[in-house]
């Protein structure tokens, strides 16, 4: 059918059009944070790209959200300008029918939505915590680059190693640790070093050097030579990346441990799911403008609704994880179901606003 087809190709350009430009504005600032993770130390730098794609696929449910409701929202509110719509209300087509074709088209995006929220998501998840783990279960003189300072975790030593030791990077050569705490400052300086592992933590042992303590109460200056000294350069239990947050978790393991923050996670992947559902029904009514008015605000004004829309996900997603305020279905029945009806009566009135000028004149016609 003609309608459909132009509805379908229209919204089909529109959405690949959007996304591209959603996709380089949100990959361009993720890369830009990313960047800087690699230069605080948090992540290493071989594993930007990687950590880059994880982040994306996290995020990209969103975007695809965003894209395919702003898409609706262009393209009727361009048929409405170009007095397309007023041509297809004409011919007897309400603004219901035009339900159909957007669905037809938008159903593999709902799909692919559901796909990445249920179980993409956790599993992104689950790689960058094992990436950046990874890396930070490293001991803090092997992450140290030859030539450039490195602090430590906690932020209480600075470690300089002038080139690097064997291969297997436990050993380093010409190193320097600056060592900052309330009482005392200590600068150790050392012609090599090597790393030794004890039960939970990990040790530096430096060889041939020396070291100078100032006492930051009485200002008194100590000057020592040493064989040996050994500094404790990293002491935490590891853990599995699963048992950080649940959002590493897979969707069905959340459903078999239904606990307030296993609860709430799930209120947020269902709520995006069926948020973007409610969305393009939304985009639907919102998309309403006067022809002859040259403006967009009818977008700004379905860009806002986007965004109360989901930071209502966020708050309803705090409210099942906090203490029991709110249940999942009660989470997702509030605010989703109400969101549907806004949109099946939003979308109501704009068609009888359409058919009462015309049921007016066949009156008077009468």
């Amino acid at each position: 059918m003609l309608f459909h087809t132009t509805v379908r190709r229209e919204l089909a350009r529109s959405f690949g059009a959007t996304l591209v430009v959603i996709l380089t504005i949100v990959l361009t600032m993720m890369l830009i944070r990313t960047l800087g993770l690699a230069a605080g130390g948090s992540v290493a730098p071989q594993d930007v790209v990687l950590l880059l794609g994880y982040t994306a696929l996290g995020h990209l449910p969103t975007m695809l959200a965003l894209s395919l409701f702003i898409a609706v929202v262009a393209t009727l509110g361009r048929m409405y300008r170009d007095s397309e719509m007023a041509i297809w209300f004409a011919s007897g087509v309400g603004l219901s029918r035009f339900v159909r074709p957007v669905l037809q088209t938008s159903w593999p995006v709902l799909l692919v939505i559901a796909l990445l929220v249920l179980v993409v998501w956790p599993w992104g998840n689950r790689m960058s915590a094992e990436l950046r783990e990874r890396y930070q279960e490293r001991s803090d003189l092997s992450r140290v680059a030859p030539g450039v300072f490195q602090v430590s975790r906690d932020g209480s030593r600075v470690f300089f190693v002038e080139r690097d030791g064997d291969s297997d990077n436990t050993r380093a050569r010409n190193v320097f640790v600056l060592s900052n705490d309330p009482k005392r400052e200590t600068v150790v300086s050392a012609h090599g070093g090597h790393i030794e592992n004890e039960e939970q933590r990990r040790v530096l042992v430096l060889e041939e050097g020396q070291r100078n303590e100032t006492d930051r109460a009485t200002g008194a200056l100590t000057l020592s030579r040493f064989d040996t000294y050994r500094v404790v350069v990293d002491e935490h239990e590891v853990r599995s990346a699963q048992e950080h947050s649940p959002k590493t978790m897979r969707t069905i393991d959340l459903l078999r441990q239904p606990g307030a923050r296993q609860l709430a996670e799930l209120a947020w992947r269902f709520g995006l799911l069926l948020g973007a559902g409610n969305l393009m029904l939304l985009g639907i009514g919102l998309s309403a403008t006067n022809p002859r008015r040259a403006s967009n605000w009818n977008l700004l004004f379905a860009l806002l609704g986007f965004v109360v829309y989901y930071n209502l996900i966020n708050l309803t997603q705090a409210w099942v994880g906090g203490g029991g305020r709110m249940g999942l279905s009660g989470a997702l029945l509030g605010l989703h179901g109400a969101a549907f009806l806004l949109a099946l009566g939003l979308l109501r009135w704009r068609e009888l606003g359409v058919a009462a000028p015309r049921l007016l004149r066949m009156g008077r016609r009468a």
